[in-house]
């Protein structure tokens, strides 16, 4: 067994405010008999034991980060972060110390870190049981859209409006190397696994590979005809996922790329409004993506025929801003 995660954003129009959706995911075979899942307006979301969420945030969630089984981490527009137990459906930790919104969580399990990125221009590393954040990044000049750490926790890789990717010691703060593109207002970053490269999304509409040694770009993936809102990496480091703005069906898409190759494979379609975020799903077995959009829904993709497999609708959710997937357990 597996899980699927996503965020429900506030919605202006049913009142509600925001709450997590959980969604038990299976082989195939029980996948394709799931249909439909719903969460309808003034509705307490039902969780897994017959538990009923409890709101976490008093605003719009922007962010979500896998921690561990059962635990997830969340970023929102009320400028906190929580880590959220979502089996049993309480928060165990709430944090509170960036200026305006949060735009970006990540969790480092070496260091057992969790990191934010802000509006207030910072990224602050944060611990479980200590209410104030043990360190600061600092050195943007905009909003800090996108952060993510490598897997040793050695180095922190942050993406801004003010088109500097940036690299940062964990153990210092310190800034390491910088890169700025003119007109690259970055959305997304992730570290490549067992390399030394760096994926980036951005308005833009161009994916590019960096070279974490130098922070040098050593590839432009085609530009897309829409704004790349986020971006994936699998897990053995051979494939990027990345997602598009756009609306009508026009754009709307998330694009599978070959890191080795440095080539797109393949487009998966059928949102109607933007895909806010793409992930590569850790279950055996099947091959399988999954997106979260504007249009209300998730849904989940083979990755190698790109043929919609399942598709979850949230009735009153409002846009669904960001989705994680736990491995099977």
């Amino acid at each position: 067994m597996g899980k699927l995660f996503s965020k429900t954003k506030h919605s202006k129009h049913s009142g509600q405010n925001s709450g997590f959706s959980s969604i038990d995911g299976i082989q195939k075979s029980q996948i394709d008999d799931y249909h439909r899942v719903t969460q309808r307006e003034h509705s307490p979301v039902k969780m897994p034991g017959g538990h009923q969420h409890q709101n976490v945030h008093s605003e719009a969630v922007v962010s979500l980060a896998t921690v561990q089984p059962g635990l997830c981490l969340s970023g929102s527009k009320d400028k906190t972060v929580a880590l959220y137990d979502y089996q049993n459906c309480k928060v165990i930790d709430l944090w509170k110390g960036h200026e305006r919104e949060v735009t970006k969580v990540c969790y480092g399990a070496a260091c057992q870190g969790i990191f934010s990125a802000s509006r207030d221009k910072t990224i602050k590393l944060w611990q479980r049981g200590n209410p104030n954040y043990t360190r600061e990044f600092y050195g943007h000049d905009l909003v800090v859209m996108a952060v993510h750490i490598n897997k040793d926790n050695s180095l922190l890789c942050s993406g801004s409006r003010d088109t500097a990717i940036k690299l940062w010691d964990v153990e210092t703060g310190t800034c390491l190397r910088e890169n700025k593109i003119c007109q690259n207002l970055i959305n997304d970053v992730k570290f490549v696994p067992d390399s030394h490269l760096i994926i980036q999304s951005g308005e833009d509409k161009e994916v590019r590979l960096f070279d974490v040694r130098t922070l040098n770009v050593i590839h432009a993936f085609p530009r897309k005809q829409y704004i790349q809102m986020a971006c994936d990496v699998s897990t053995d480091g051979s494939y990027c996922l990345t997602c598009s703005n756009g609306f009508g069906g026009n754009g709307c898409e998330a694009t599978l790329w070959d890191i080795r190759a440095m080539a797109l494979v393949h487009e998966y379609k059928g949102h109607s409004e933007a895909v806010e975020a793409c992930i590569f799903l850790p279950f055996q077995g099947r091959p399988l993506v999954a997106t979260s959009s504007r249009d209300l829904s998730v849904r989940i993709w083979d990755r190698d025929t790109k043929a919609c497999i399942q598709e979850l609708y949230f009735s009153g959710s409002g846009p669904l801003t960001s989705i994680i997937g736990y491995e099977d357990y």
